[in-house]
């Protein structure tokens, strides 16, 4: 006998209305900085409370919602770190992740999403003007200098996939460098390679800030300006798109493609990295569910398909594209594009 059908439920409705209470304990438990609080005290809680200048009775209830949503391990009283936890939230660790709440809820972002009744009806951000995407906005300041940490692992597959042997002489133009990170990873891999960073000049301070202290900062080049206006310049072996396209609606996307093939030698690359949704364009989630963010913030951006990018590059003059999708927790793929 067949089973009946499960009862209707409220708990995603109820479960999605509380998701800004997950927010605000971990954005607590991040200033307070209790996990490297909890690695030192060995989940003692009166000698935790007190690294953090907190009340027992605050870090207990804070600790045990945590808990409750898989930050945090509760037994006999005491509390320990999860693995992610503890590589990605103990301030210290290489992959430490604490940093990049200044970016990711940075009130140029939130705004965005608590005016998406508004967006949805035009189509487009609420924010005022261009959104995030206005000329030198600050927001990507701080993007540049808190979100290195999320990026080592896409840079170097990137530069692994571009120049396996990371041998010859190489020119590099990393278009809306950012931290710079991406090419820092062609610089630190191949000793013949120089980097044209090109972004707004104080986000380019950071970028050259990461490429000094790389030691790549003798190869690292800096072009200040609007990414649609400033000249490339030519003769690069590869180019760099990374995180930048989906800003924009595909016949701007394609306007900078164009640009961008005509700095390339004859037979350059083009490197992207994006939030690739597949076709349903509701998987995988996190690539998918990225859309969301762009019509909050922007005027038309989108997460878009490798069809829809295949297709934006062919239409620039490009040859065919290569897809390779990041493994997990990385929600990016990378498209190579050959002129």
């Amino acid at each position: 006998m067949e089973s009946s059908a499960a009862s209707p439920s409220p708990l995603a409705f109820l479960d999605a209305l509380h998701g800004y209470q997950r927010t605000a304990a971990l954005r607590a438990a991040v200033e307070l900085d209790l996990f490297s609080a909890l690695a030192q005290c060995n989940g003692e809680l009166a000698e935790t409370a007190a690294r953090c200048a907190a009340s027992e009775r605050g870090i207990r209830i804070l600790c045990d919602y945590l808990a409750i949503h898989g930050f945090l391990i509760k037994s006999d009283a005491r509390y320990r770190l999860t693995q992610d936890s503890a590589v990605f939230l103990v301030r210290g660790s290489p992959a430490y992740l604490g940093d990049t709440l200044e970016f990711l809820l940075s009130e140029e972002l939130t705004e965005g999403f608590r005016t998406l009744t508004q967006a949805v009806r035009k189509g487009g951000t609420a924010l005022p003007a261009r959104g995030t995407m206005e000329s030198q906005h600050p927001v990507w300041v701080k993007f540049a200098r808190v979100m290195g940490p999320m990026i080592a692992q896409p840079a170097s597959t990137i530069a692994a996939l571009a120049d396996p042997l990371g041998a010859r002489p190489l020119r590099v133009l990393d278009v809306a460098a950012g931290h710079g990170l991406f090419g820092i990873a062609f610089a630190q891999r191949n000793p013949h390679a120089h980097i044209v960073a090109q972004d707004w000049a104080p986000v380019l301070e950071v970028a050259h800030e990461h490429a000094r202290d790389a030691g790549v900062a003798d190869r690292y080049a800096l072009l200040p300006g609007d990414a649609f206006e400033v000249d490339f310049g030519d003769g690069y072996d590869i180019a760099l798109l990374t995180n930048f396209l989906h800003h924009f609606d595909p016949p701007t996307c394609e306007r900078l493609i164009v640009k961008v093939r005509d700095s390339l030698k004859q037979e350059g690359i083009v490197a992207t990295l994006e939030f690739v949704p597949h076709e349903n364009r509701v998987s995988p989630p996190a690539a998918a569910a990225f859309s969301l963010t762009m019509l909050a913030t922007t005027q038309a951006g989108d997460a878009y398909t490798f069809g829809e990018y295949d297709r934006m590059f062919r239409d620039a003059g490009f040859g065919e594209s290569t897809f390779h999708p990041l493994p997990p927790p990385h929600a990016q793929s990378v498209i190579l594009t050959r002129r």
